[in-house]
């Protein structure tokens, strides 16, 4: 009769080997309280730094916005935030108070806006394709004269500008805002769009060519849907930009019926001798609530379209 007997494992420590001691639970969670007690600090300031100068940034529309409740001769007398009295008629006094109710002029600028976002979807889409895919003479010097263009500013070339547009007849007319955006004069759209597509793989051209197809059908049926958000990111800032413009639609828009956004708050200022500051500060509010409202539905397709350079 055998009997079988397990070998003991012996869990003692090996001879001339010394064990280093575990460190007190009491202490690894002192340690941990105070690594996590220093981020949440570091966090709080942060935070608070970012809400400080968030409120600094944002100062001069609040004071605006307050402004536009209170009467004229108390705006520039207070400074601060707080409302000693609610000036609601600046509202309906500002609407009706120049020749045409302010929609109309509301109107207008989404027409130039309109007209202008269409432009660069169309021209700027057509040049950035042709820049990164298709091979032509002199390709890379004529991107580079055109990425130059972006350094010209306006005042440059407004006076020829002005000097065709009134030989054509154009004057007083929403063509001088919109023509220019249907020939891709924007250079930071096509760069945009360029370097987007040029991060799409081209196998996805090949392929399309395999199956028969020509430039226009990969342009369309291929790239375009792939560049929704650099296309997003376009519209965006198209709008923005082309709302807030005061310049070039002062220089064109001469007829009072023709004004648009901008042009129509300056005339708070002109029409009178003593301006509607109150008026004005209301029409403002009411013409910063597109813009606000399309950065706030399109802030991801923005940032996004911004990040990417490719599909993913």
């Amino acid at each position: 009769m055998t009997t079988n007997i397990a070998p003991q494992t012996s869990t003692a420590p090996a001879a001339g080997l010394k064990q280093t001691p575990a460190a007190p639970p009491t202490r690894r969670k002192n340690r941990n309280s105070e690594e996590l007690g220093g981020s949440a600090g570091r966090r709080l300031l942060k935070h608070l730094v970012l809400i400080a100068f968030g409120i600094i940034m944002l100062y001069p529309l609040l004071w605006m916005l307050v402004s536009s409740l209170r009467p004229n001769d108390v705006i520039f007398r207070e400074a601060g935030l707080w409302l000693t009295s609610f000036e609601v008629s600046n509202y309906t006094e500002g609407w009706n108070a120049l020749q045409s109710p302010f929609g109309h002029y509301m109107i207008n600028s989404m027409i130039v806006v309109i007209g202008s976002i269409i432009g660069n979807l169309v021209s700027c889409s057509m040049a950035a394709y042709a820049f990164a895919r298709l091979k032509f003479r002199r390709r890379n010097l004529l991107f580079a004269i055109m990425l130059m263009t972006i350094m010209l500013p306006i005042h440059v070339i407004i006076v020829p500008q002005y000097i065709i547009f009134s030989e054509l007849g154009w004057v007083n007319t929403f063509i001088p805002l919109v023509l220019p955006k249907l020939l891709a004069t924007d250079a930071f759209f096509v760069f945009l769009m360029v370097q987007f597509i040029r991060g799409l793989p081209k196998e996805l051209d090949e392929a399309a060519r395999i199956d028969g197809c020509g430039h226009v059908r990969i342009f369309t049926r291929i790239i375009l849907p792939l560049m929704m958000p650099a296309l997003a990111t376009t519209t965006i800032f198209t709008f923005i930009w082309t709302w807030n413009d005061f310049f070039s639609q002062l220089i064109y828009l001469t007829d009072p019926e023709m004004y648009t956004v901008p042009v129509a708050l300056r005339s708070f200022v002109d029409s009178t001798a003593t301006s509607s500051w109150g008026s004005m500060f209301a029409m403002s509010i009411v013409s910063l609530l597109p813009v606000f409202l399309v950065f706030l539905f399109g802030q991801k397709y923005l940032v996004k379209g911004i990040a990417t350079t490719g599909i993913k």
